[in-house]
């Protein structure tokens, strides 16, 4: 059977662009279609522009920190809406790049909506349909806000949060994740009233729990209002703003509510059940170890897979993808030892095993360390960073790394690569330590906190 293309790829983020570039400039006829903007959530409503929001809202605590330096220094507002304005000329030109590489390698692009209609056919938005041999569906994720909460059609999302007209004087943010606690710090760095809301009874489930609780405290100390073991009972609007009550029974009146209580694959209405495609209980796409799904000419790749997600990783899994299906070379994507950053403020960088994970599997020593660096102790700031290193007691491999530091996202990636290659804690120990820093206590903790046998 002929097809109009080798590989049509639906949707025109991360993972499905770096499928369809490489197979393009591999030589076979590529197509994609993208209904939003080309980039996907991470350039265009997440991790990007949240990464600018944060590094917009450390600047009024860096200005009283460099006054106690000795620097004179007048503060200044916040101009939120030229802020905007700069962020989304931003991601417009980034928008720009990825459709320009995309359309140099070959990949002719529809900005329209596409469904499957069967296991080798798309249907567009204006009613075009065309054939391909194999079928990427990388549509990633979406936002979720529970429906059973009344008045929760007046509360917003990570979607929406970059386009609000006016900095809030007053956010709720409601939820424990990542995406929560980071949002928390942005909006209480740049000035306003910010309570955080979230129903279990730690923040940042799945996380090592000794990092939570660190993360927690430094968020409450910073003047975020914590409150875990709280939900939203209902949501009013009235004249003066969005009355909010709780289930613990507590009132108050906020600007703006976003919820951050999760993301779902982004699949409904897209044509699997026509095509045949399973999908789980949380409406994920099925795959297999390649990708593949249980039909043999349909792939999926991302968020929409809900395995680890991750923009690098979506990228990875596009990369295995390209190798296994259009190069001969059958490839899986590694998900062992990821490392990843929580951009709160300060910084959460982990890769590997939690404390909690590794005790369960094997004999593991614990080391860890809290105090405050340099920086802080000069200027009486209390702020504490935590270094933890969790190590088999048999093998003396390092089974994970935990770093709650400023830029601790920068410091995991290089920790990353020690782990990745099965690095003992005697390999650390014997790195000589760059003195004087704060990752310096990563080679030098020399006593285990804690054994677990």
């Amino acid at each position: 059977m002929e097809f109009d293309y080798d590989l049509f790829v639906i949707g025109g983020g991360s993972g499905g662009v770096r499928a369809a570039r490489l197979t393009a400039a591999g030589g076979q006829k590529v197509a994609m279609a993208e209904e939003f903007r080309m980039g996907g959530t991470c350039v265009i409503r997440g991790c990007v522009p949240k990464k600018l929001m944060v590094f917009a809202s450390q600047y009024a605590a860096a200005a009283k920190e460099a006054k106690a330096y000795g620097w004179d220094i007048r503060m200044g507002s916040f101009d939120w809406p030229s802020f905007q304005t700069r962020l989304k000329d931003e991601l417009t030109r980034l928008e720009g790049i990825y459709t320009k590489n995309a359309g140099n390698a070959g990949v002719e692009i529809f900005h329209q909506r596409a469904t499957l209609k069967d296991p080798h056919t798309v249907q567009l938005a204006d009613g075009t349909e065309v054939t391909a041999k194999h079928i990427l569906v990388a549509v990633g994720g979406r936002p979720f806000k529970p429906d059973t909460v009344p008045g929760i059609e007046h509360a917003i999302t990570s979607n929406e949060i970059f386009d609000i007209p006016e900095l809030p004087k007053r956010i709720l943010i409601v939820g424990g994740g990542y995406i929560a606690s980071e949002f928390a710090c942005i909006f209480n760095g740049l000035g306003a009233e910010t309570t955080q809301y979230y129903r279990g009874a730690q923040i940042l489930r799945g996380f090592d729990d000794e990092a939570r609780g660190h993360i927690a405290e430094l968020i409450a100390d910073q003047g975020v209002d914590l409150h875990v073991g709280t939900d939203v009972e209902r949501i009013e609007k009235r004249d003066d703003g969005l009355w909010v009550k709780a289930t613990d029974g507590r009132e108050a009146i906020f600007d703006v509510v976003l919820y951050a209580t999760g993301r779902k694959p982004n699949t409904e209405s897209l044509g699997l059940e026509e095509a045949g495609v399973e999908t789980g209980r949380n409406g994920e796409i099925i795959v297999d170890d390649f990708s593949q799904t249980n039909i043999p000419s349909i792939y999926a790749v991302g968020d929409v897979t809900d395995r680890i997600q991750l923009t690098p990783v979506a990228i990875r899994e596009a990369v295995a993808f390209h190798e296994t299906v259009f190069k001969g070379n059958p490839t899986k994507p590694d998900h062992v030892a990821v490392p990843s950053a929580i951009f709160t403020q300060p910084e959460y960088g982990s890769v590997g095993m939690t404390e909690e994970q590794a005790r369960d599997e094997r004999p593991v020593e614990v080391y860890s360390a809290a105090f405050r660096p340099m920086q802080n102790s000069f200027i009486e700031k209390n702020e504490r960073v935590m270094f933890k290193l969790i190590v088999c007691a048999e093998t003396r491999k390092v089974l994970g790394c935990h770093i709650i530091a400023p830029h601790a996202g920068e410091m995991i990636q290089l920790a990353g690569v020690a782990v990745k290659m099965g690095a003992t804690k005697e390999d650390f120990d014997a790195t000589v330590a760059v003195h004087p820093t704060m990752a310096e206590e990563i080679v030098l903790m020399r006593e285990p906190i804690r054994v677990h046998a």
